[in-house]
């Protein structure tokens, strides 16, 4: 698992031939969608394969990807009777996984060309000529009743955190509906889909409205003739098995305990996999302030998967527990909670930790410092480096700022509001929060500072997360939230989840659960449970509700990206095709 995560120019696993073109913009039937494509010379002399983003061909065409143990070769079905098997390939920074849509553009008609940055494929013009609705002992189903195949997203659809809350949804298709189907449908009470409105603009079909909290949209494609379903129900979703690229394996599945089910989605991490890397990353590339959605984060990372991971003040921006990256630690623990450390040999150690910083005066005096480069704010003396930003501004009313350069104390300064103060690049700042100081650091003291981390076996680890808490450890479960001072309810209250794990084998589990099926999400008890079931005898929860997110080759896996809040940093998983 040696490090990768700098070499964003590495080459294609698969020979690129001179006359490629590539892009990151897909205009389909006229509409823009940021989408990694790139076309090359196949094997036939004069014949031109174009490649689009898997996952999001799913989401903007609604092209299924099914099952497969081949990642060279990937099963989609779109309104045929059986899956077509499509070749892949990879972007040269393994960012992307390509999968060739040359059979189905073929099949289906779509004129494609590529102009520059952007790729424009048309399909042909498609008409609505029915749309059913039937109530069924689960939920409600529509059918639309098609003359040929048109593309077709969920372009809309909302989390109720609780179950019960109404979800909005919209999907779209680019079909020309009659003005007969085009209304405000009545519909029978009870039957989880509350209300419907269809409208026709542009030669594009959109269905909006609002279910029950507890259903969920499940879409399919019949052929002969040619349909899109809609079913609105209750019921477990399709488990999912992709081997998305070698030691990357994207799964979803719904896991009982007892009565209790929960669709879940991870990723199978292989850590010994040649070319595959694990890494903290956030997303301000000058400091470490700053939120912004997982997706985000990822891309400008050029990670290829991820999840969020440590908590944060969402008010200041700033990172509430322990990241360490590549050996230097970047932010420290807080408040002695969970994290997962591991090395580039894929080796990986849980437990609790705290961060000893030691600082001695040229007298002899020393001092405890209680963090680095956090946004948790303490009695005593915090440290702000560079890594923080080129300056910090108070976290707190009344704080004294010493700025230290080199070794020695440069200013003492009383700060009583939120201007911000410079941090030298060649030094530091000590903040004191109700801790004086007056007599130990002076403009002219000479201080050196030794850190170490305890337990001291954590030091042998370049990587390590802190979130909390600590979920599983050495195959039992540990969970203590009150220990690593979580606050009641946050110990028994249901919520949406995220975790990393670690399987006897070896295997990196990023786990995410949204809703039970007729319910919230689980506990944190039902998330160690669950995190069990995975495989996992290692497993530290991480940041959850609104933040939680599982991104891979460009999108979200488990939620729509108009329900997904932004966090401050996660785990990015690193795949370099050119390594293999």
């Amino acid at each position: 698992m040696a490090s990768a995560r700098a070499d964003t120019t590495a080459p294609l696993a698969q020979r690129t031939p001179a006359t490629e073109r590539q892009g990151n913009q897909v205009l389909l039937n006229g509409r823009a969608y940021p989408l990694a494509w790139r076309q090359w010379q196949n094997s036939q002399p004069g014949q031109v394969s174009t490649g689009v983003s898997d996952i999001g061909l799913e989401r903007r065409f609604g092209v299924q990807l099914a099952n497969t143990d081949n990642y060279q070769q990937q099963p989609a079905q779109w309104f045929t009777p059986q899956a077509l098997s499509l070749p892949t390939q990879f972007s040269s920074n393994g960012v992307y996984r390509l999968v060739d849509i040359s059979a189905l553009a073929q099949t289906f008609s779509w004129r494609m060309q590529a102009q520059g940055n952007v790729l424009q494929i048309q399909s042909p013009p498609t008409q609505v000529q029915q749309l059913r609705i039937g109530r069924q002992v689960w939920g409600q189903r529509l059918v639309l009743d098609l003359d040929q195949p048109a593309p077709w997203q969920i372009e809309r659809l909302t989390n109720s955190r609780n179950g019960s809350t109404s979800r909005e949804f919209a999907i779209t298709l680019d079909a020309t509906t009659p003005a007969t189907l085009a209304k405000t449908w009545t519909l029978p009470t009870g039957s989880g889909l509350q209300s419907l409105q269809v409208t026709s603009q542009k030669g594009r079909t959109t269905l909006q409205g609002k279910m029950a909290g507890n259903m969920r949209p499940r879409v399919t494609m019949l052929a002969n003739p040619y349909r899109l379903v809609i079913d609105i129900q209750n019921t477990a979703p399709s488990p999912r098995s992709i081997l998305w690229a070698p030691g990357i394996r994207w799964q979803e599945q719904t896991i009982a305990l007892g009565n209790r089910q929960f669709p879940v989605t991870w990723l199978a991490i292989e850590p010994q996999q040649r070319g595959l890397t694990l890494e903290p990353i956030w997303g301000n590339q000058n400091g470490l302030v700053g939120i912004d959605p997982l997706s985000t984060i990822a891309q400008r990372n050029q990670a290829t998967a991820a999840i969020n991971a440590g908590f944060f003040n969402r008010n200041n921006q700033t990172p509430l527990g322990a990241l360490r990256r590549n050996g230097a630690w970047i932010s420290s623990p807080i408040l002695n909670r969970g994290v997962l450390a591991w090395n580039p040999q894929g080796q990986v150690q849980v437990g609790r930790i705290s961060l000893q910083q030691n600082l001695t005066t040229a007298t002899g005096q020393r001092l405890a410092l209680v963090s680095l480069d956090s946004g948790y704010p303490q009695k005593g003396i915090a440290r702000y480096t560079p890594t923080w930003g080129s300056s910090y501004t108070p976290l707190l009313k009344t704080e004294k700022i010493i700025t230290v350069v080199g070794d020695r104390v440069n200013s003492v300064q009383s700060s009583t509001s939120a201007t911000a103060f410079a941090i030298p690049k060649n030094g530091y700042l000590l903040v004191a929060r109700s801790f004086d100081t007056d007599t130990v650091l002076s403009p002219g003291s000479q201080i050196q500072i030794q850190t170490t981390t305890t337990p001291n076996n954590f030091n042998a680890f370049p990587n390590i997360l802190g979130a909390g808490p600590l979920l599983i450890a050495d195959g039992r479960v540990v969970l203590n939230a009150i220990s690593e001072q979580f606050r009641p309810p946050f110990d028994i209250d249901p919520a949406p989840r995220s975790a990393i794990g670690q399987s006897s084998k070896g295997t990196i589990l990023l786990a995410v659960a949204h809703n039970r099926l007729n319910g919230p999400g689980p506990t944190l008890s039902e998330w160690a449970a669950i995190m069990q079931q995975l495989g996992s005898v290692n497993a530290l929860n991480l940041d959850g509700g609104a933040s939680t997110s599982l991104y891979l080759g460009g999108e979200l896996l488990d939620r729509h990206p108009v329900s997904a809040a932004r966090v401050q940093n996660g785990i990015g998983v690193f795949w370099r095709p050119g390594a293999l």
